[in-house]
């Protein structure tokens, strides 16, 4: 099933340490934000201790007062009412204040914290995201960045705000009896330690949860990006019942997760509570024969407001542990780090020149035969190199090891003799203008399409580079021209279009090195001559590796390089292969109308 491999069973160590770093995370929000973070944690602790605890002490001083045989007359009752009402008044503006700090610590952690997220994201290397739905990633990103509120305000409102209180309601009930302290004290820790077991139980059940979550979203995600293939292949049946189907899953785990706490772990804390109420008001009434009026009002709304504590115990954790566990989704994509980094002691960017050379190269993909061992190839400065041969001889492959998109196993790759594994990856791609088979496009502007490949390019620029990779000839059509958006992925435009767009990003990127795989591909005869004319203006003055299973594309190249299975079978020009008879002959008479007809691709790995 989709999804499955991005969901896969988590080592319950594996998941702690999530757990626990998407902890760290969220602490380390309000260590760098204590200025704000302690006032929003401490105020509403504050305010509950007058709202809760004094103002019952006033309550209990007006009881004792009338027990006692004291004045009953407003005058002699008043300090008691207004002490209530400024404890109360007090305990409203502490909560405002409270409320007033946690907005401005959750809006900023929020904040920082999706930007760490995003900056974690685009640090993976290629492969992470081939076996990642985006659908998946945004949730979780977005759950993690997001939790940070639920995070602080349960442990604002519901931890702190609630166990302060209860270390001044042990301060009060000791003075009436150290036995009441004990007694309160002794129900919590019992309850605790219950309830502790059936909690860790319960949290195999909430992973089982969440990654059920996960593969809703991403199988969301994946059909509405897919939405004109589902359509194209009358598909929507189908979709639909897969998708209720995970639903169903997803609502099954979640109710065996909520049961399970309603159950089992409530059907614990309940009878505790009544037990802990009772005994309370019983030891209040018996200790010494009774320890006065005042002490019983004010131990029995200790003890209740204690009660309501270890009662909202299981709710307190489970929104806690939904919050962590859903965080964790997304730290634990942070446990392995990206197979592709930059070095610790970077070279600064000095190429002597923009060759290209490939010293005894050996790489495989993952899974598979080692496709490249001990490879050469030496592509001198503003050298045209093109690589034909079939599916599966690596000429993709080698120029996203030439991006560092993945890293080889063993050799070298230099450009302008630096080695690129010592170069900042950032460094090593503002050498290098790409245009991929399969052209990806942002839900913006044509104009801002374009201008992704050199930011602070003037409107001049942009639209010179259009015109180069003849994108004027469509966009002028365009309903608001340049500032009309292409839609996810670019599919307001053809094919052709969006690969016309990519070559105008490469001619404005105005690198030294150019890599083009398939630039063409998509393109009509008529349209592939104009773009053609455009890359060899392009390509002037410039080094170019160009892939191409249209043999036409590359017929004027400087060197052709023929790849089969990883090994360079065949090299030369044009001319010079067709006169040898050898693989790039074979292939050249295999054509049909401009197209390369593959003779056996069925053991091929991927280019």
């Amino acid at each position: 099933m989709l999804g499955l491999l991005e969901s896969p069973e988590v080592e319950p160590s594996a998941r702690k340490s999530a757990v626990l770093l998407a902890l760290r995370h969220y602490n380390g929000e309000l260590r760098n934000q204590w200025r704000f973070a302690l006032p929003a944690l401490i105020s509403p602790a504050l305010g509950n201790i007058c709202l809760f605890y004094l103002a019952p002490l006033a309550v209990g001083g007006i009881v004792g007062h009338l027990s006692g045989g004291g004045d009953g007359s407003v005058a002699a009752l008043m300090p008691y009412v207004l002490g209530f009402g400024a404890l109360l008044l007090t305990g409203e503006a502490l909560w405002r204040l409270g409320l007033h700090f946690v907005n401005r610590t959750e809006a900023r952690g929020i904040e920082h914290l999706a930007a760490t997220g995003m900056g974690e994201l685009l640090a993976k290397d290629a492969a992470f995201f081939h076996d990642n739905f985006a659908g998946s990633l945004t949730k979780r990103v977005l759950s993690f960045s997001g939790g940070f509120e639920s995070f602080t305000d349960t442990l604002t409102f519901s931890i702190i705000a609630k166990v302060v209180p209860l270390g001044f309601a042990s301060v009060v009930l000791w003075r009436y009896h150290p036995l009441l302290v004990l007694v309160l004290v002794g129900l919590i820790i019992v309850t605790g330690l219950l309830v502790a077991p059936l909690i860790r139980r319960r949290q195999r059940l909430v992973d089982q949860r969440e990654a059920a979550r996960v593969r809703v979203s991403g199988h969301v995600a994946d059909v509405l990006a897919n939405m004109d293939t589902v359509r194209a292949f009358a598909a929507e049946d189908r979709e639909e019942a897969e998708h209720r189907a995970r639903i169903a899953e997803q609502r099954r785990l979640t109710l065996r997760s909520w049961d399970y706490g309603n159950l089992r772990v409530d059907t614990v804390v309940a009878p505790l509570s009544v037990l802990t109420s009772s005994i309370g008001l019983l030891l209040a009434v018996a200790l010494h024969g009774g320890l006065g009026v005042e002490a019983i009002v004010v131990t029995f709304t200790y003890y209740t407001n204690t009660i309501n504590i270890m009662f909202e115990f299981n709710q307190i954790y489970r929104r806690m542990e939904s919050v962590l566990t859903e965080a964790a989704q997304f730290t634990e994509l942070l446990l392995t780090p990206p197979g592709v980094v930059d070095p610790e002691n970077p070279q600064p960017l000095r190429p002597a020149d923009a060759s290209v050379r490939f010293e005894r190269v050996a790489f495989a993909h993952a899974g598979n035969p080692r496709l490249f061992d001990g490879l050469d190839l030496s592509i001198p400065t503003g050298t045209k190199i093109g690589l034909v041969g079939r599916s599966g001889g690596g000429k993709t492959t080698l120029t996203r090891l030439l991006l560092r998109l993945m890293d080889i196993e063993g050799g070298r790759i230099l450009i302008g003799g630096q080695d690129i594994t010592r170069l900042r990856q950032a460094d090593l791609r503002s050498l290098i203008a790409y245009v991929p088979q399969e052209p990806a496009m942002f839900h913006r502007s044509l104009r801002d399409n374009i201008a992704f490949a050199r930011p602070g390019a003037t409107d001049a620029e942009i639209y010179q580079a259009a015109r180069a990779a003849h994108v004027t000839e469509f966009a002028e059509a365009l309903p608001d021209g340049f500032d009309t958006l292409v839609g996810e992925r670019g599919v307001k435009l053809s094919g052709g279009q969006r690969q016309r767009v990519a070559l105008a990003r490469a001619v404005l990127r105005d690198a030294p090195i150019l890599l083009l795989d398939e630039a063409t591909s998509a393109l009509d005869s008529e349209s592939e001559i104009l773009v053609q004319e455009a890359l060899w203006t392009l390509m002037r003055d410039r080094t170019a590796l160009v892939v191409a299973h249209r043999l036409s594309t590359v017929v004027r190249m400087d060197r052709l390089i023929v790849l089969d299975q990883g090994r360079i079978v065949e090299q030369g020009s044009h001319r010079e292969l067709l006169r040898n008879q050898g693989p790039y002959a074979r292939l050249w008479h295999h054509q049909s109308g401009g197209f390369l007809i593959e003779e056996d691709t069925s053991d091929a790995v991927p280019r």
